[in-house]
């Protein structure tokens, strides 16, 4: 049930979901992995719509991560893991979610764990070898994995169903080169996540149309986006 605070809180997105949906939000526990670039909007935008949220990440802030890194400050640099400066912020945000936190690298031995027993997999990272660990085990355990990926002014989200959408190994099957460093602009990471945070959103709350088996590009240096059917 909703406590009157709650009610108050989400009473504009009530309106497009219904006590019922908020409610939905409210018992759902979704892994946000990567808590940097995407993870930061990602994260931010479902501890606003109430939802549960379980932070992974390994690394410590930087200063090169502040221009796109929005949960992690100038005080984090160098001290506090990424989700432990993340749940840090969200919580003195929304006092009602629970925050919990894994620091260090999804493994195929520790995955299983890490991840037992949450509703949604948001995939914020940046190298597709873990990428296509967590595409593994969602479809191994039947769990939807929303993929988002940036560079420079340039995006892309696609939202994995098993067993009704193609894997991300399918989508993708030749991962590009992993660069070390790559450009990109905080607002691109910010609009992608947001997107990302909203197809979790959706297929919480099973209202709207999630880009399943649908691939949405991203081009904020010509503002164009574009969608992609991938059934075709």
């Amino acid at each position: 049930m909703l406590t009157e605070k709650e009610l108050e809180r989400y009473d504009r997105q009530i309106r497009i979901f219904g006590i019922e949906g908020q409610e939905k939000l409210k018992k759902s526990k979704v892994a946000v992995v990567g808590v940097g670039g995407l993870g930061s909007p990602v994260a931010y935008y479902l501890a606003a719509a109430g939802v549960n949220l379980l932070l992974i990440d390994e690394q410590l802030p930087e200063l090169s991560n502040l221009n796109r890194q929005i949960l992690h400050w100038e005080e984090d640099l160098g001290k506090n893991p990424k989700p432990l400066s993340a749940k840090w912020k969200l919580e003195r945000f929304n006092s009602d979610i629970k925050i919990e936190t894994f620091v260090g690298k999804l493994t195929r031995e520790n995955i299983g764990e890490v991840l037992k027993d949450v509703d949604v997999i948001v995939d914020c990272l940046d190298n597709f070898e873990t990428r296509y660990l967590l595409d593994e085990f969602a479809h191994k355990r039947g769990i939807p994995l929303v993929h988002g990926a940036v560079e420079s002014l340039y995006g892309q989200v696609t939202t994995i169903i098993p067993g009704k959408t193609k894997s991300l190994k399918e989508i993708f099957p030749v991962p590009p080169k992993k660069k070390e460093k790559f450009p990109i602009l905080g607002a691109t990471a910010g609009v992608i996540g947001t997107i990302q945070a909203a197809e979790v959103i959706k297929l919480l709350t099973g209202k709207g149309e999630v880009l399943a088996n649908k691939l949405l590009i991203v081009d904020l240096m010509h503002n164009s986006f574009e969608v992609i059917d991938l059934e075709d």
